[in-house]
């Protein structure tokens, strides 16, 4: 098999390829065999018809078709190989020499889009501000407040209820003359927002025996969106009563024996969680000013395609606006992975199972399924070498920080270096979802505060949805 290169553009080229006969004819062998196998030509049993008859039926042209599709991914695949080239989206081939016999060739063209040539630069010479790095009280306090709120209590009040109090409810919908919904002994969490547009305010001020009765958009069932008259009935109120920050605290929320001992290692959290912020923001910004230094030619059908099928998942083709905001966050993206690409050549990243197994059991979790289930769908669908590419790009997005210069706004060098594994591969995430390399940012963010309404109603009872 011969094969050349023409250069189109910056990131399109043209494939020309030429198959010998010789190397064609098993793929046509096993278009005969498989067409024999499946019509019937009196006088011979199925399977074992004579080519030269298969050629009178169904003629030979259709046998070179079959051959040739089945053969073409294969020689495609070998010219890519030989010619290193790595295309980006789907190629345009087409078929420019189909042989009429073993002495012709086949010959193909294939235009496609490649990674852009370009060359990193000089790490060292990339200079990133940060934040200050500043532990206050103030910042420890909040923290103490969030562990307060984590092992507070409830207990029923004999007064209006208030944003933050949680409430036992009943409620009934109606549109028209037609009940919709009635659900009784609700708990729910004034302030959540995670039921009905303007619940909380109907709420605030309601007593024990309380009724009130609103306007709201119905959040599912097949009246979903529809506005409907909402009466909510309080039965009753509780407030959380948080703990005092004393010895007994400590002992009950932590491993410390003293509220000092306790608020020390709470002093030390709060440390690594500002090394970390700092981190990503090194890395943010570091990757800002790779994007806007690097002039980097993009595959524009690449983008197009990516663009139009992100539309028309929405149903939003005509949506000019969007479409826009949609082609600039994927031109950010696809530079972002373009960047990362080189630096994984570079550094010759390798990903180990254990690193592999550790994503795939993170993103499960996001999603909520079962991590075994979640990695047999990855290899039914063939996304494990994306999955692998996904976390050798962290991986080498991590490596940044060990050769930029880092300061912070009061110009003190900054060193990085204190941040543990586990608080790179954090940043690293972070930075990813920052620059839209995760796809599915929305969706994690939303799994995320289910997760969080929930841990904040386990007390209470289940949540419910009119």
């Amino acid at each position: 098999m011969k094969s050349a290169v023409e250069k189109l553009g910056p990131t399109r080229v043209k494939l020309s390829v030429e198959v010998p006969y010789e190397e064609l004819k098993p793929s046509v062998d096993a278009a005969y065999k498989a067409i024999g196998a499946q019509i019937q030509v009196p006088g011979f049993r199925k399977g074992k018809v004579p080519a030269r008859i298969i050629d009178q039926r169904v003629g030979r042209p259709a046998v070179l078709q079959e051959a040739i599709n089945e053969a073409l991914p294969t020689f495609y695949g070998q010219a890519l190989a030989e010619n290193e080239l790595h295309p980006m989206g789907q190629p345009e081939v087409e078929v420019t020499e189909v042989p009429v016999d073993d002495k012709q060739p086949l010959k193909f063209d294939a235009e496609l889009d490649t990674a852009p040539e370009f060359d990193l630069p000089d790490f060292s010479q990339i200079t990133v501000e940060v934040d200050p790095f500043e532990v206050t009280d103030e910042d420890v306090d909040k923290e103490f407040e969030a562990l307060r709120e984590r092992f507070g209590t409830l207990a029923g009040v004999d007064r209006a209820a208030a944003d933050g109090d949680s409430v036992t409810i009943d409620l009934t919908a109606k549109i028209g003359d037609e009940d919709i919904d009635d659900v009784s002994g609700i708990n729910y969490l004034i302030g959540s927002g995670n039921m009905l547009d303007g619940l909380d305010e109907a709420l605030v001020g309601l007593s024990a025996g309380d009724t009130k009765t609103f306007t709201a958009a119905l959040a599912g069932g097949e009246h979903e969106g529809e506005d409907a008259e909402v009466t909510v009935t309080v039965q009753a109120v509780k407030e959380r009563q948080l703990p005092e920050l004393d010895d007994e605290f400590a002992q009950m929320a932590s491993e410390h024996d003293t509220i000092e001992e306790m608020r020390a290692e709470v002093t030390e959290q709060v440390e690594r969680g500002k090394r970390f912020e700092q981190g990503v923001q090194a890395r943010d910004k570091a990757l800002d000013q790779l994007l806007e230094t690097l002039d980097l030619p993009l595959p524009e059908k690449v983008i197009e395609d990516e663009v139009h099928q992100h539309l028309e998942n929405e149903d939003r083709l005509e949506d000019d606006e969007h479409r826009a905001e949609v082609d600039e966050s994927t031109r950010k993206a696809l530079r972002t992975q373009l960047v990362l690409d080189k630096l994984v050549a570079r550094d010759e990243v390798q990903v180990s199972q254990e690193e592999l197994i550790e994503y795939i059991v993170m993103s499960a979790s996001q999603y909520g399924m079962d991590p075994n289930q979640f990695a047999q769908a990855l290899d039914q669908q063939g996304q494990v070498p994306a999955i692998m590419g996904e976390v050798a790009r962290r991986k080498a997005l991590a490596s940044i920080l060990d050769e930029i210069k880092v300061v912070d706004t009061d110009g003190n060098e900054v060193d990085l270096s204190a941040l543990d594994e586990d608080d790179e591969e954090d940043a690293a995430d972070e930075t990813a979802e920052a620059t839209g390399e995760t796809a599915e940012e929305s969706t994690d963010e939303a799994a995320t505060d289910d997760e969080s309404a929930g841990e904040e109603n386990s007390e209470e009872s289940e949540d419910a949805t009119v």
